[in-house]
């Protein structure tokens, strides 16, 4: 990894829990990032299911600086180059694509793909990637599944991200395990809660992630 991805992947792993969005208007952007920060998380993944994606990311990197906010769900090269334009701090995708992986090095967009088998995990070290999404965790399998297909890697440093079925009541066996770097947190931010403009339960549900994360060894904040 070069300098930079080392500074944005450190970010992640201190913040430890990654709040994981669907917006579907540009205008929530700012205070649910706000809300989220007052709450103790320090980084957002939005993800590219929304034509609000790009705007949003791009208030949120304007406007409320204190927030490491990256972008999710990229799939295809031309995604890696409007990520970047917008100011995305990372990216990440779902699965292990190699055209996505190359344009976003070529781009400097420190990346992390998605794996859920080992030939997912031999191909993302062709790329270097040592920061990786396991999706989706739960239905997989959940840790036990991650500790078996990790194993014969296990002497390489790797990191993984589970998203897909990690909650509030789960979260903390995943953070607490040496294999994990953080966690997707989909659960911090509804799109019902996002509807209703209800910052202060999403600021509240942060704030338990954070106490979370914070009651774990070896995790703090950013």
């Amino acid at each position: 990894m070069n300098e930079k991805e080392t500074t944005v992947f450190g970010r992640l792993r201190k913040s430890g829990i990654i709040a994981v969005l669907i917006l579907d208007r540009v205008e929530d952007a700012v205070p649910l990032a706000e809300a989220l920060l007052e709450g103790g998380i320090e980084a957002m993944e939005l993800t590219m299911r929304t034509p609000a994606a790009l705007g949003a990311l791009r208030e949120i990197v304007a406007k409320v600086p204190g927030m490491l906010a990256g972008m999710g769900t990229i799939l295809t090269i031309e995604q890696v180059k409007q990520v970047v334009d917008a100011g995305a701090a990372f990216g990440v995708a779902p699965g292990m694509n190699p055209r996505v992986v190359e344009a976003a090095l070529a781009a400097g967009l420190p990346f992390a793909p998605g794996i859920c088998t080992p030939s997912d995990i031999e191909r993302a070290l062709e790329y270097e990637r040592r920061f990786l999404k396991f999706f989706p965790a739960e239905p997989s399998g959940g840790l036990p599944y991650l500790e078996s297909i990790a194993a014969p890697y296990a002497h390489l440093g790797l990191e993984y991200v589970p998203l897909g079925g990690v909650n509030v009541g789960n979260c903390q066996e995943w953070l607490r395990h040496p294999l994990v770097g953080g966690v997707g947190g989909s659960w911090l931010a509804p799109k019902a809660l996002v509807a209703a403009g209800d910052w202060g339960a999403i600021r509240a549900a942060a704030a338990q992630a954070r106490g979370i994360r914070d009651g774990i060894p070896g995790r703090g904040a950013v």
